[in-house]
């Protein structure tokens, strides 16, 4: 098991870019081309797609375990349940009703 000196802030501010995508386990990477998101460690968040682009906040929930996105715009808000927080990997998925959506980004 790896130790981390970084506080997960610190591990979590970074713009990261798509590495792998999945809607309910079909892998969709191609479709996530250029696919970037950017989080600050004072709680600002983006993202950029193409020419779509939208900004909010971000903040850790449930002792760390998740990150809640709000006031995101041109997207609904979302609780990011984390599945792996490393320097390098970021890898999340969230759910929007039935849809499971995964995203493992690398550090861009």
């Amino acid at each position: 098991m790896l130790i981390s000196f970084r506080s997960r802030t610190e591990r979590v501010a970074n713009t990261w870019r798509i590495d792998n995508f999945k809607k309910n386990s079909t892998d969709n990477t191609s479709l996530m081309s250029g696919y970037t998101e950017t989080y600050t460690k004072d709680g600002n968040y983006s993202y950029q797609w193409g020419i779509i682009t939208g900004t909010g906040t971000w903040g850790f929930a449930n002792h760390d375990a998740n990150i809640n996105l709000v006031g995101v715009s041109n997207q609904i808000s979302h609780t990011l349940i984390i599945l792996k927080l490393e320097e390098k990997q970021f890898w999340y998925y969230y759910m929007d009703g039935s849809d499971r959506y995964e995203y493992h980004l690398v550090q861009n």
